[in-house]
């Protein structure tokens, strides 16, 4: 036997798939579905790791989970729950949690991370614990979000320097700024740089300060963004704009831990953590000699990748309804979004990803007469733009099938929008559980919604998943 489980989870089927999958690799489990028989099982039975769900019958699995690392802190936890927030990870982070995995997760995955766990033992690190707050600023349900919460809470009681990839409009600034305000450096400043928006004869001196007279204009000394920065975070965004010759000194500061300002001879220590970002691919630059290679390695010790929106589809409506509260918080009129608009917004490109269907939605809940945004509305207030998203190329398949729909069922007037998408949307389903063999979870991920989405329409469209397990 390689080690007694107690799995915390009242969810019948993933209990069941997850003692199965411990138990043929040679753990003894047993299985609670509440705090009070978790408590019973600690108090009756020594355990070499514990799996808790967050949702039980009888609470919040997370509250008391301090005082169990005290009585058992030789025990790992590792954490599961469908409560696949920014927040949850960053309270299942402060618990000292080995793990956390966001539901659906992958069982061998969490197979390798109970053997690791049993056999390396969780330690707590060092630094006060981080305060989740409310309205914390990055949304997504998405696996891929969910990774980039996983990845946030381990880098938040270091000083790893972290790279932020990521398209415009990702959320790049918004990642670095949850890391500062939730990590161990939250009650010293974040500064942010944008090295594209700065003249490249200027990035020195905004960095590294300069004194009176080191050049034409420097009428008094100035602080750069680097003292300024001191004893928190200084994020470097769009790094890959950044000229040759602040490259050489960035390095040397990051090496040092000391920068001297321009026309200065001394000198001076900093303590800051280092966020950077770009959204430009730096291979081909470090190839060209453009990006130092060197500077690189010194920044990419903890890259974050971010999705773009076109491969997070299934957050749109999240994200939507979260603008449209901010939105309202701002002083603009409350509105909410519909059912069937949250799908014309899913069906959109958003070339310029969160950023641009914020500024959307802020617009929608400026012009919308109605307190409910439907698809008139959006059509109405963004109508030339859906049109023009409408007539590209890859859309003219689905132009043509509406089109050879139309011309056997007639203009339904006034009512295209529901009748089409009710005439589309079944053999769509249809096709992509077809193509997946009656999977939902890989059907959801085909069709770029989420499962439970998925789940509900296949109820409301009578549609039997079990009739396509046998398809392929």
């Amino acid at each position: 036997m390689r080690g007694q489980i107690l799995l915390v989870e009242d969810d019948n089927a993933i209990a069941t798939v997850v003692t199965a999958a411990l138990e043929e690799e040679g753990f003894a489990v047993t299985i609670s579905d509440s705090i009070v028989g978790r408590d019973r099982h600690l108090s009756m039975q020594h355990f070499d790791a514990m799996l808790t769900d967050v949702m039980l019958t009888d609470g919040d699995g997370i509250v008391g989970l301090a005082e169990i690392r005290t009585k058992h802190p030789e025990m790992p936890v590792i954490i599961l729950s469908a409560q696949n927030t920014l927040d949850t990870a960053i309270r299942a982070s402060d618990t000292g949690a080995f793990e956390y995995f966001p539901k659906p997760f992958d069982l061998d995955e969490l197979v390798r991370a109970v053997e690791q766990a049993t056999g390396a033992r969780a330690t707590r690190s060092g630094g006060e614990p981080a305060e989740p707050g409310e309205g914390l600023p990055l949304v997504g349900r998405s696996p891929a979000m969910q990774g980039v919460f996983r990845m946030i809470t381990r880098v938040l009681r270091n000083d790893l320097t972290v790279l932020i990839l990521g398209e415009s409009g990702t959320g790049k600034e918004l990642v670095a700024d949850a890391i500062h305000q939730l990590g161990h450096r939250k009650t010293g400043p974040f500064i942010a740089v944008n090295a594209a928006a700065i003249p490249g004869e200027l990035i020195e001196s905004e960095l590294f300060g300069h004194e009176k007279g080191a050049f034409t204009g420097a009428v008094n000394q100035a602080i750069g963004k680097f003292e300024q920065a001191n004893g928190g975070t200084l994020f470097l965004d769009e790094i890959g704009d950044m000229p040759a010759d602040a490259q050489t000194r960035l390095l040397r500061a990051l090496q040092s831990g000391r920068i001297r300002r321009v026309g200065g001879r001394q000198e001076i220590s900093v303590d800051v953590r280092i966020i950077a970002a770009t959204n430009r691919d730096l291979s081909p630059m470090i190839a060209a000699g453009t990006f130092r290679e060197d500077l690189f390695y010194r920044l990419n010790v903890v890259p974050i990748q971010l999705p773009p929106l076109r491969d997070r589809v299934g957050d749109i409506g999240a994200l939507a309804r979260h603008f449209l509260r901010l939105a309202a918080s701002e002083g603009l009129p409350p509105r909410q979004l519909d059912d069937a608009s949250i799908t014309l917004l899913e069906r959109q490109p958003w070339r310029g990803n969160v950023r641009e269907l914020q500024n959307t939605v802020y617009r929608l809940a400026l012009m919308a007469r109605d307190d409910v945004i439907d698809t008139d509305t959006i059509t109405a207030v963004l109508g030339e733009a859906l049109r023009v998203r409408g007539s590209t190329t890859e859309d003219d398949g689905f132009a043509a099938a509406l089109e050879s729909w139309l011309s056997v069922h007639g203009q339904p007037n006034g009512k295209l929008y529901q009748q089409s998408l009710a005439a589309f949307e079944k053999p769509l389903f249809e096709h992509a559980l077809r193509q997946t063999g009656g999977n939902q979870l890989r059907a959801a991920e085909l069709l770029g919604i989420n499962r439970n989405t998925l789940r509900k329409r296949l109820v409301e469209l009578v549609i039997d998943p079990d009739r396509f397990s046998a398809a392929r």
